[in-house]
C-alpha cells in the first residue's frame, strides 16, 4: 500500500487561502479534463469553501479559467433538508457558483435531501455515482475523485462524520444516512472509503476559532485517531491542510 503524502500549507489571511485553494481547483480541472475528459469534484459546506465558490464564479480577468462544461460536480455531504431550504449545501453552491458558471444541468450532481427516509437518498446518490464514475472505480472498488473539499468542525468532524457517530465504521458503502445524535437529525455522507480512495482531498481550515483544535489535530494527538478528520488517510493520494495563520497560530512546527 502506498503511504499517504500529506501537506501542511499555512497562508497570511483567508483571502489569499482562497485564491490559494482557486488555483489549485482550476489547475487540477485542467489536468484531469486534458487526461481523462472530465474532473470529478466534490463539494463541501461551510463558509471557508464558499468563499472559494465566490471566487471560482467571479473569474476575475479569466485567472481561474474552467473546463466548466467537463467538470462534474458532487457533493460530500449534505443536510436532511430541501433543495432550497436556506442550510442546504447545495443551494450555497448554487447561489455562490452554479448561477454564475452555469455548468451543464446533468453535470451537478446533488443529493435528492428533500425525501424523507434519508437512507432512500444515500442509496439513491451512491447508484447515481456507481451510474456515472463507472471509469473512475479504483481496483478496491471505491470511486477515485480527482478532488474532494472538505471543512473541519470544531469537534473534530469532517463531511458529516460525527465523533461517536455510527458512520465513522462503515467500510463498504459509499454514500449513508448518519445520525448525528447533537443536532438530533440525519447528515447523508460519503464514508470514509470514498474520501480515501481520492486522487486530492484538500481540507479548507480558516480563523482563530479553529486554532486549538487544529493543534490537537496535527501535533498533540497526531497519529490517535482521536477525531474524525484524522481518519481521512487517502490511500493512493493527497491529504492537503490548507489554514489560515490565525486558524495555525498554535501550531509549532509544519513540516
Amino acid at each position: 500500500m502506498t503511504a499517504m503524502a500529506e501537506e501542511i500549507r499555512i497562508y497570511s489571511n483567508s483571502p489569499t487561502l482562497t485564491a490559494a485553494a482557486a488555483e489549485q481547483f482550476a489547475s487540477l480541472a485542467r489536468e484531469a479534463t486534458a487526461a481523462r475528459g472530465a474532473f470529478h469534484v466534490a463539494l463541501a459546506g461551510g463558509s471557508t469553501p464558499k468563499r472559494l465558490y465566490h471566487l471560482l464564479a467571479g473569474n476575475t480577468a479569466g485567472r481561474y479559467t474552467l473546463p466548466i462544461n467537463q467538470i462534474h460536480f458532487w457533493f460530500g455531504d449534505e443536510r436532511h433538508v430541501a433543495p432550497e431550504h436556506s442550510e442546504s449545501n447545495y443551494r450555497m453552491a448554487r447561489e455562490a457558483m452554479f448561477d454564475a458558471l452555469q455548468p451543464p444541468a446533468s453535470n451537478v450532481h446533488r443529493i435528492k435531501s428533500e425525501m424523507e427516509d434519508a437512507a432512500a437518498a444515500a442509496a439513491a446518490y451512491e447508484e447515481e455515482m456507481r451510474g456515472v464514475l463507472t471509469s473512475a472505480v479504483a481496483e478496491d472498488g471505491f470511486p477515485r475523485f480527482d478532488l474532494i473539499l472538505l471543512g473541519m468542525g470544531p469537534d473534530g468532524h469532517t463531511a458529516s462524520l460525527f465523533p461517536d457517530s455510527e458512520g465513522l465504521g462503515e467500510k463498504h458503502r459509499w454514500v449513508i444516512a448518519n445520525w448525528v445524535e447533537k443536532f438530533k437529525t440525519w447528515r447523508i455522507t460519503f464514508t470514509f472509503p470514498v474520501l480515501n480512495a481520492a486522487s486530492q482531498v484538500s481540507l479548507f481550515v480558516a480563523g482563530a476559532e479553529k486554532a486549538e483544535m487544529i493543534e490537537d489535530v496535527l501535533e498533540l494527538s497526531k497519529g490517535t485517531g482521536k477525531y474524525p478528520v484524522q481518519h481521512v488517510q487517502p490511500v493512493h493520494g493527497t491529504k492537503t491542510w490548507m489554514l489560515d495563520e490565525a486558524a495555525a497560530a498554535r501550531l509549532t512546527k509544519t513540516e
